[in-house]
Order: C-alpha cells, then sequence, then structure tokens
C-alpha cells in the first residue's frame, strides 16, 4: 500500500531569512495524523537566506542527517566539529546524551536549501557523534545509493537505529527499485524534480509511505532526486 504525502499539504512557515516546509508535525505545525512514520520523525525541507541560519541549539536522543541540496551549509557542534556540507556530503549528528550546535548559510549573499532529517534512535543516551561523507553523483545516477544504515556498509555513515537511507538521481527513464523485506516499511521524500513511484507521479516535496508491498520501482520523469527509507 502506498499513501502520498503531497508537498502542498505539508507544514509550511515562512520567517523571512528562512522558507520551511515540514512533512511531518515540527515547532509550530501539529498535525495528529503526521507525526512521523516509524523511526523518521522529521523531514524539514528548509531554504536560509545568506548569512543566515540556527543559533547554538541543543538536541538530544535523536539521529539527524543533513543532505544539502544546493549552496553550503556552515556545522558547528559541541564535539568540536566544525566543517562545511555542500551538494553530494551527508552528514550525520547522533545527538544521544546531549549536543549543542549551529547551522548557517556558508555565504554571505547566496541561499542554502537543505534537508534536515531526524529518526528515533533504538537506544537513549549514547555517546553524541559526528560523521560525514560524500556520494558523488556518478554513485547515484539511475540507482538508490546506500548513504547511511546501522552497519555502515558499503561505505554509508552509521546510524543508530534500525533504518537503511538511500539516495539517488533519475533522469526521464531511469529507473530503479526499493525492495522491502517482509514487515519492513518505506518512505520516499522527492527531494526536487518529477518521479513515478509504481506508475503514481510525485514531484518535489511529496513523499510517499510504503507497507506490505515487497518492491517499489522508482522512475525518472524529470531530472528527479529522492531520499528514500527502509524502516523496522
Amino acid at each position: 500500500m502506498l499513501t502520498i504525502r503531497r508537498a502542498q499539504d505539508r507544514g509550511h512557515a515562512n520567517h523571512g531569512w528562512l522558507d520551511t516546509h515540514h512533512t511531518f508535525s515540527f515547532a509550530d505545525y501539529y498535525d495528529p495524523a503526521h507525526m512521523g512514520f516509524r523511526s523518521l520523525r522529521v523531514i524539514n525541507d528548509d531554504t536560509v537566506d545568506g548569512g543566515q541560519g540556527f543559533g547554538a541549539h541543543g538536541h538530544r536522543d535523536m539521529e539527524i542527517i543533513s543532505y544539502v541540496l544546493e549552496g553550503a551549509l556552515a556545522h558547528k557542534d559541541s564535539t568540536g566539529t566544525s566543517d562545511t556540507i555542500r551538494p553530494g556530503d551527508v552528514q550525520r549528528m547522533s545527538a544521544g546524551t546531549g549536543v549543542m550546535h549551529s547551522e548557517f548559510n556558508g555565504s554571505s549573499d547566496e541561499p542554502v536549501h537543505f534537508l534536515q532529517i531526524w529518526l528515533i534512535p533504538d537506544k537513549r543516551g549514547i555517546q553524541p557523534s559526528y560523521e560525514q561523507k560524500r556520494f558523488e553523483d556518478g554513485d547515484k545516477r539511475g540507482k538508490l545509493r546506500l548513504v547511511a544504515s546501522p552497519d555502515a556498509r558499503d561505505g554509508s555513515l552509521t546510524i543508530h537505529t534500525d533504518a537503511s537511507v538511500y539516495a539517488g538521481l533519475f533522469d526521464k527513464g531511469e529507473r530503479a527499485e526499493l525492495s522491502l523485506a517482509p514487515g519492513r516499511h518505506g518512505w520516499i521524500h522527492v527531494a526536487r524534480g518529477k518521479v513515478t513511484i509504481n506508475g503514481q507521479a510525485l514531484g518535489a516535496g511529496d513523499g510517499v509511505a510504503i507497507s506490505n508491498e515487497a518492491k517499489v520501482s522508482i522512475e525518472g520523469v524529470d531530472q528527479g532526486e529522492v531520499i528514500a527509507f527502509d524502516l523496522a
């Protein structure tokens, strides 16, 4: 069964310096019908103006993935990490017992567009940690490239929850499948462009929840970029 969550139905707030869309309930946006899906708790689609960003703030007991679509995101946190995330980079921060971090646009005049994804960890109170890796476009073209998993297989980031996260780029006619074992669930978020999921048309910002499906087909229509989740 596929349940589509259309982009226009998400929560939305424009703070001037920040234009943000929430797939699931977050901050001032509350919808009891959309509190997350399985261990997937947050997908925020954020565009931040040049020279602006989120000052130091705290998180705990959450796996946080940042995925930059355009621009550069400057990250600092209380583990001592200071880095810049650009398109192709994927960052994982395990908040665990508690971490402070800030995220600012790495440019003074160009916007940064990124996804911030939260997954609920399997275990609370772990040691905070940070990891960042680059995944080239060629590794994602016409396929689903594993970017995060519990066992760091295939060179992916390590996340502390029973989920596998994939990224894929799909031009017209390019196709891949997400296979789900019995009892597993999926979520696919269209980051930009257009694709079909099992023949159903989806565009930028759309998402689809997947249950009781062994395989899901993703096919490119127009410069599609997707993030796909295999969830317990």
